[in-house]
């Protein structure tokens, strides 16, 4: 890693400070406070040696197997705008990329290229190593990275979660050649949105292989609310959405039955409303038969009824 002097210094004048609304004030104010970077020195970071960087793929997994496909449907559609492809663990180490070949010579330069450590606390604001910090997507645009060094460049990235509801990985999409107004942020947020979706779809479906697999509404963010049920129609994987919906913490052992008849969770629960969806979808696909919706939940019909009253009715 480039190390040189670290000092702590006075605020960088207004006009240096990110636009309200770009959403990375908290992290110049990490950069500057916490790090004590100095954005005037070296900004690229260090590159892994080989053997480092297979024990990253290593621990990477099944993520970075069931990644490489979306990388190739990546590259296709963002190579003719010029930005490359690549997916960093959560140390912001670049695992893998796509890249065309005539910039293969600049991602080098850039450090667009696997092995490559964008941790925030070292190479300051960008794409991977913000949205690895704040566990969100960020786009960062020239000037707005940390490192003057950088004001070249622009990147998206986007969380990408396992099977657990752990974050362990990000998407990127980066160039040094991006246009000055930045035109394209999202059009690429939007696609690195459904690539990191598609991951951790395939990650949870190969994980609970033979289990049913229900879907809890819409998307949040790069995660899909879905859940996994055994034979007793308990819930024994979640994903990282689902468990936000049900109050769940990543990675923490799942073993619950949405419609247990023992408790009838609070109005406004994060429970309450993953049953609400778990009995909507099963109605739906049951076409209002409470009878057909009772056996794919796994409950008897009374059972049903009542967890319907329940949460028809209104809040305390």
């Amino acid at each position: 890693m480039l190390h040189g002097a670290r000092f702590l210094f006075s605020a960088p004048p207004i006009a240096a400070i990110p636009s309200a609304g770009t959403g990375l004030e908290g992290s110049w104010r990490r950069c500057q406070h916490e790090y004590g970077l100095d954005p005037a020195t070296p900004a690229l970071p260090c590159v892994l040696s080989g053997a480092e960087l297979r024990q990253s793929c290593q621990r990477a997994g099944r993520v970075m197997h069931f990644a490489a496909p979306e990388l190739d449907l990546l590259h296709a559609a963002l190579e003719p705008v010029g930005y490359t492809v690549m997916l960093a663990d959560i140390g912001g180490v670049v695992l893998d990329h796509r890249t065309a070949p005539p910039i293969r010579r600049g991602c080098r330069r850039w450090h667009f290229w696997p092995g490559a450590v964008w941790h925030e606390r070292d190479a300051g604001t960008n794409g991977i190593g913000t949205c690895l910090a704040e566990q969100r997507s960020v786009s960062v645009h020239r000037n707005q990275h940390w490192r003057s060094g950088l004001h070249g460049l622009a990147g998206v990235a986007t969380p990408v979660y396992d099977a657990t509801g752990r974050m362990a990985a990000c998407l990127n999409a980066s160039s040094f050649r991006p246009t000055p107004e930045g035109t394209m942020g999202a059009l690429l947020a939007s696609a690195l949105l459904q690539a990191a979706r598609q991951i951790e779809r395939t990650c949870f479906m190969d994980r609970y292989r033979g289990h049913a697999i229900m879907l809890l509404g819409a998307a949040m963010g790069s995660s899909v609310p879905m859940v996994a049920l055994d034979r007793e129609r308990h819930v024994v994987g979640a994903t990282f959405a689902a468990r936000m919906q049900m109050g769940i913490a990543p990675a923490q052992d799942v073993n619950l039955c949405l419609l247990d008849d023992t408790t009838a969770p609070r109005p406004g629960a994060p429970l309450r409303e993953a049953q609400t969806v778990a009995i909507q979808t099963a109605l739906a696909s049951a076409r209002g038969k409470v009878a057909v919706a009772a056996r794919m939940l796994g409950v008897s019909r009374s059972t049903l009824h009542r967890r319907l009253r329940n949460l028809e009715s209104p809040p305390a």
